[in-house]
């Protein structure tokens, strides 16, 4: 089943607003979620409005709250989230350090006390249609072991980097682990297994069982050791220039709330756009592992995802689907 984009929106949309959203961010979180879905990620587009739904309806995410400038330090900005919706939050904030690269070439944006931002990607793509390299990274509830150990300690804690390029911008998202929680839902909804392991079940051994790994919340480290100091030393960073809620301090609740995140901007008027595409034809020309596969770049596939959806509407589960229009 696939829906158009607008009416995908215009659902999401109509649930905020009877959540008493006013009405400008209720249509900007409403295009985000749409967003995710169009460009592939289901799993932080409708997949994950009815939990979102479910946080503002227990007072958890604050519809009408607005984020707030504590402190300015030369391109450096600290905000406090106000605990505003996430992808609201996050969406002022990269404009902020937009508004701050264009001006000082650099411009970073810390806020504390926020809520999940559903799609990191979402603020890399912002950046880079801005002419912005972007780089942003949140922290999250522990749902990671560190490298070396068996219970949850670490978030998964995703990075984005991104790139503009006029044909299409280079775009890293990555949880640092293997599997997003996200991912393995979508897997768990098509009862189908993960490509590679992804974690550990209750028996220590590793699994392709999205089921088993969201229930041990064991999930793989990328990169193992790597990984796992990633996400670490991402957490440490995050907190130092927010000054806010730690994986720790997170954790010691029970839902996901009052995250940390910081947004990067970098600008120039020359992006020495002929190298990146050297570096991109020399990736592409890698030959393909598997007979009629492709060599991709980051961004690459959700681009054609984007634009496949736009043409022939959004897949969407329906069971969540009827799920949100019965709200």
């Amino acid at each position: 089943m696939r829906i158009p984009f607008e009416q995908l929106k215009q659902e999401f949309k109509r649930v905020l607003l009877k959540l008493s959203f006013p009405q400008e961010k209720a249509e900007a979180c409403a295009r985000i979620f749409a967003a995710n879905s169009r460009d592939g990620v289901y799993s932080h587009g409708l997949n994950r409005f009815p939990v979102f739904v479910e946080y503002v309806q227990k007072g958890l995410i604050h519809g009408d709250a607005e984020p707030v400038l504590i402190e300015t330090i030369g391109a450096i900005e600290r905000w406090d989230g106000q605990y505003a919706p996430g992808m609201y939050n996050a969406s002022l904030c990269m404009d902020r350090a937009i508004a701050l690269a264009k001006t000082h070439g650099i411009g970073c944006v810390a806020v504390k006390n926020t809520n999940h931002w559903m799609r990191g990607g979402t603020y890399g793509w912002q950046a880079a249609e801005a002419g912005c390299i972007g780089i942003c990274f949140t922290n999250t509830l522990a749902n990671m072991p560190a490298w070396g150990g068996m219970n949850p300690v670490l978030g998964n804690n995703p990075l984005v980097i991104a790139v503009p390029r006029a044909g299409g911008h280079v775009v890293l998202d990555m949880a640092m682990s293997q599997f997003s929680y996200g991912k393995l839902q979508e897997y768990e909804l098509k009862k189908a297994p993960l490509p590679l392991p992804g974690g550990y079940d209750e028996q220590g051994n590793l699994s392709t069982d999205p089921v088993a790994i969201r229930n041990t919340k064991r999930t793989l480290p990328v990169g193992f050791w790597k990984g796992s100091g990633l996400s670490m030393i991402l957490d440490v960073m995050v907190v130092a220039l927010s000054g806010g809620r730690s994986t720790a301090q997170i954790t010691s609740g029970v839902d996901e709330v009052g995250l940390s995140q910081c947004f990067i901007c970098l600008h120039q008027p020359d992006m020495h756009e002929g190298l990146i595409e050297e570096i991109i034809n020399f990736t592409k020309s890698s030959t393909p592992a598997e007979p009629g596969g492709q060599v991709t770049y980051p961004g690459e596939r959700t681009l054609q995802t984007r634009l496949k959806n736009e043409a022939e509407g959004i897949p969407v589960n329906e069971t969540i689907w009827q799920q949100v229009k019965n709200m």
